[in-house]
């Protein structure tokens, strides 16, 4: 068969399904990782998800491949694929790079940061603020989270998000139980956010880095969200 044909024999829209097939299987294992229904060191196996998930092995095999790259698994050679076990020197590792990137993309932000941008930074501290009022740990870190998320995408620059959203994928594996948290906590917190948000929209990005800095180099709290992971308030 000569080259012309092999690339007549494939069908684009099994390539399209494939592609799509492999995205919605990689995006289902993560999730569960990400929302500890996988637990570090636990074993992936190719059969078992293609049944759950109603797909051949393929792209179940090809979902494997794609979170390794991301961080989240690992294969052993004979054994399998398993969930990644992050140590806590690993995930000291991964925080302290994380802080330099979200202290880039405050530069960033304050040189373009319009109203738009403003506003959806301004819900999540809104959040933030209610979780508090609340006293609702876990719905104030999902919302801090959320908040540092969309300060990295508002800045602009794919390969940082990218970047940023892989530390924040392998972070989701470092887990433990969370120690009751200061009453003051989400307070200090949430001041030093919103100290953050007026620098920005001053268009003051070297007071916003300084602000993220001092943010990510305070002594950590460690609340419970979605299963006890490990979150920093």
């Amino acid at each position: 068969m000569t080259e012309n044909m092999q690339n007549a024999a494939i069908d684009p829209i099994d390539i399209v399904r494939r592609h799509s097939l492999t995205t919605l299987v990689r995006d289902e294992i993560e999730r569960h990782i990400v929302e500890g229904e996988l637990a570090p060191g636990d074993k992936l196996n190719e059969a078992d998800w293609a049944a759950r998930l109603h797909v051949s092995r393929g792209p179940v095999r090809e979902a494997f491949r794609a979170l390794e790259q991301a961080g989240l698994v690992r294969t052993e050679k004979n054994r399998g694929v398993f969930v990644r076990t992050l140590s806590l020197a690993e995930a000291d590792e991964i925080d302290a790079v994380r802080a330099v990137l979200e202290e880039a993309a405050c530069r960033m932000l304050a040189v373009q940061i319009d109203a738009r941008k403003l506003a959806g930074l301004r819900e999540w501290l809104d959040a933030m603020r209610a979780a508090s009022d609340a006293a609702d740990h876990d719905a104030y870190a999902r919302a801090r989270l959320a908040f540092h998320d969309a300060l990295v995408v508002a800045a602009g620059n794919r390969k940082l998000y990218e970047t940023y959203r892989r530390l924040v994928g392998e972070m989701s594996l470092f887990r433990r139980a969370a120690p009751v948290a200061h009453a003051d906590a989400m307070a200090r917190s949430l001041a030093g956010h919103r100290a953050m948000l007026t620098a920005l929209a001053s268009r003051d990005g070297e007071r916003a880095a300084a602000l993220m800095r001092t943010h990510t180099s305070q002594p950590k709290v460690a609340v419970c969200v979605d299963g006890c992971e490990f979150g920093y308030l």
